[in-house]
């Protein structure tokens, strides 16, 4: 427990003391007054002590924002037996030892069970309460902390999204240099021609480079001008096959996916005139795919899969469909997804996030309004049971509210942590599981 803890005990104890002391006391004296605030002193922190160490060990073990329902079922239990014991321990130490109006025999015998039961009721009242404000204190720190992630998942989302991006134009440039150094010295016309289609293509790059998507057509025109790069320097080693329906060239891929996987076609395979590579571009369901023969070159150094492993990233940032690759002794091939509109990469899976927010929503709604209940019970009760008391020893009228409230107050409880929405809505989830199976 904390100093402040502590410091609240201490004002507890007076205005407990100063209570009696004014209320139940005969001789005012300063000798009756400090044995008061002892005595008050005494239940303050032996009660209060014994629930916060309580507390604090199960906020360790059982998280409110973790396991509610486990952590409801056994605050309850532990208070209970808590201040069972706590209470008879201050009873038995208050009239057997300090006060010495009763014995040992006395005090266990029955003369003292309403006195003892009185102040366990109230002392569960209390309990009740600070547990209650336990909760509520994390539930506030748990949303913060929620709000907070999310911020933080959403800047980590589209910093994610521009790093890959910004790993195309370096990639890009470097292999049309080379490119063109190489035609350089074999063709001066075909070099300036080569230069003119290079422009061309970084100007689509540059266009692009800031947009999540792009329309099928615009990329398959890219596309066929970096193929006439190629066909340049390659000739008849290389033959390319566009076969696009024209009903998904509105559709839209990731931008620049195209030039990657043709890249990679190159990089990876033989090319020559006697054995061609042969690259087809065409449609198939709802994806775009680019398949070649297989003609794997030797290489030194394995590759690292940069160029798909970003397509992959992006569309994962983008959509919950996959990019599939599919590999044979005789071709490879890539399917990219065909989306049918531009989602946000913030919004994606928006319905379910919202249903999943109403549902949490919701359920904290329930558990709030049972801790409300709670403490305006723990609040109330003691204020009626002091009014009965004070102004009619005779009949014990708050027995009434006392049961009635009482058994509301389980009832809500039940119903929240219990047999409610909550275990109706699992079971449900439970059979819909079963017959998927």
């Amino acid at each position: 427990m904390k100093r402040k803890d502590f410091i609240i005990l201490l004002w507890i104890s007076l205005a407990t003391a100063l209570f009696f002391f004014f209320f139940f006391n005969q001789e005012m004296t300063l000798e009756n007054f400090a044995i008061t605030f002892l005595i008050s002193a005494m239940y303050s922190f032996i009660i209060g002590v014994g629930n916060g160490v309580i507390n604090e060990f199960l906020n360790k073990k059982f998280p409110w924002s973790e396991e509610t329902k486990k952590r409801a079922i056994l605050s309850i239990i532990s208070i209970v037996i808590a201040n069972f014991v706590l209470v008879y321990l201050c009873n038995y130490i208050n009239f057997v030892i300090i006060q010495k109006v009763a014995t040992t025999e006395r005090f266990f015998g029955g003369d003292y069970n309403f006195r003892n039961w009185f102040m366990i009721n109230i002392a569960l009242l209390i309990s009740a309460f600070l547990h209650a404000k336990s909760f509520m204190s994390e539930l506030s720190k748990t949303s913060k902390k929620e709000v907070v992630e999310q911020k933080l998942i959403a800047k980590s989302a589209n910093a994610q999204f521009e790093s890959l991006k910004n790993q195309l134009d370096p990639h890009f440039l470097f292999n049309s240099l080379n490119v063109l150094s190489s035609l350089i010295d074999e063709n001066p016309i075909q070099a300036q021609k080569f230069t003119a289609s290079m422009s061309k293509i970084y100007r689509y790059v540059l266009e692009q480079k800031d947009k999540e998507l792009v329309t099928i057509e615009d990329e398959i025109e890219f596309a066929k001008t970096y193929c006439g790069l190629l066909k340049t320097r390659f000739e008849d080693s290389v033959n390319f096959i566009f076969d696009v329906k024209e009903d998904y060239l509105r559709k839209f891929v990731v931008p620049l996916s195209l030039q990657l996987l043709l890249e990679n076609c190159i990089k990876h395979n033989l090319a020559t005139s006697s054995k061609p590579l042969l690259i087809r571009i065409f449609t198939e369901g709802d994806t775009l795919c680019i398949e070649n023969n297989l003609q794997i070159r030797e290489q030194i150094k394995e590759s690292a899969g940069i160029g798909l492993a970003n397509i992959v990233q992006r569309y994962s940032l983008l959509t919950k469909k996959n990019v599939f690759i599919e590999k044979s002794e005789d071709y490879f091939k890539v399917k990219l997804p065909i989306l049918s509109e531009k989602p946000n990469p913030a919004s994606i899976d928006t319905k379910s996030q919202d249903k999943a927010y109403e549902r949490a929503k919701k359920r904290v709604k329930e558990i709030k309004g049972f801790y409300g209940n709670l403490i305006s019970y723990c609040t109330v009760i003691p204020f009626l049971i002091f009014v009965n008391l004070y102004t009619q020893n005779n009949y014990y009228w708050f027995w009434w509210p006392l049961l009635g409230w009482g058994v509301g107050v389980a009832s809500h409880a039940f119903q929240v942590f219990g047999i409610g929405i909550s275990w109706q809505e699992k079971k449900i989830q439970e059979i819909m599981d079963k017959q998927k199976k």
